[in-house]
């Protein structure tokens, strides 16, 4: 077991989530930044498909009740644990994760995973329809599985850069809008707003002009759709997001890109190129 002290802004377990449901209206969820959380699977020797933490903006704290081999990557956190490297740990030491000074998703692995009841096939929280296990909070003492028969690596990991601009394809309604507003998605700079969470990143830029103002009946929607509401600000949808929406998408996030948008924070500026 380990046991949660603290689970700081917000921690969550997360997989990498519900594939197959969007039928039924449940959506993917899922670990947002996919490849630091396989990463910090593969360095404790897990399936990349293992239960991980998922923290937003650090501030956790939590106490290892036998000794255990965990690994943290995404947001370098301050604290007591190395950043991107296997690391073996006593019972009752207490491992702290402390804000990142860039970033904002920092994923902890554990040998074994964490082996929270599933739903649906996925263990991951669901911040939207309330599918899986709650948020994380003070006391939860989260049991973790046999070992996994890879071996630890022996390899640390690289910070690769951090990515500011991220790849679209043209979206299914990009002729709802104007030339210039399609234009301006792919020259002009954007900004994260406060409201940001894992159902979607609302941005902050030039307004985008529609050229067709009738209603759009809602239709499917997925991770890294550019939604873009009446007032013309853009709206990227995280793993959380519904399976339907009825706001125009201009333009869709590369899957391979969405990685480097799960780190994005309030009043970081962002490019998108076509």
């Amino acid at each position: 077991m380990i046991e949660i002290i603290t689970p700081g802004a917000l921690a969550s377990i997360q997989d990498i989530g519900r594939r197959g449901y969007a039928a039924l209206g449940v959506p993917r969820s899922g670990a947002f930044d996919r490849g630091a959380a396989a990463l910090a699977n593969r360095l404790v020797g897990n399936d990349t498909r293992a239960a991980v933490i998922e923290t937003t903006m650090g501030g956790l704290r939590v106490r290892i009740q036998d000794a255990a081999t965990l690994a943290l990557t995404g947001a370098v956190c301050a604290g007591n644990l190395d950043w991107g490297v296997p690391v073996t740990v006593a019972r009752g030491t207490v491992l702290r994760l402390d804000p990142p000074r860039s970033g904002l998703r920092s994923y902890l692995a554990v040998r074994g995973g964490f082996t929270v009841a599933a739903v649906l096939g996925s263990r991951s929280t669901d911040l939207l329809s309330g599918l899986g296990p709650r948020p994380l909070q003070s006391g939860d003492l989260l049991p973790v599985g046999p070992l996994a028969p890879a071996d630890v690596s022996a390899t640390a990991a690289v910070l690769g850069p951090t990515r500011r601009t991220l790849r679209v394809v043209a979206g299914p309604r990009e002729d709802w809008f104007t030339t210039e507003a399609t234009t301006l998605l792919t020259t002009m700079g954007w900004t994260v707003r406060g409201e940001c969470d894992r159902v979607g990143i609302r941005l902050d830029g030039p307004r985008l002009e529609r050229s067709r103002m009738s209603e759009l009946p809602s239709e499917a929607m997925l991770p890294g759709a550019l939604q873009v509401p009446p007032d013309g600000r853009p709206i990227l949808l995280g793993p959380d997001c519904p399976v339907t929406g009825g706001y125009p998408v201009i333009a869709v996030v590369r899957t391979a890109d969405l990685d480097a948008a799960a780190q994005l924070r309030p009043g970081d500026q962002l490019r998108f190129s076509r």
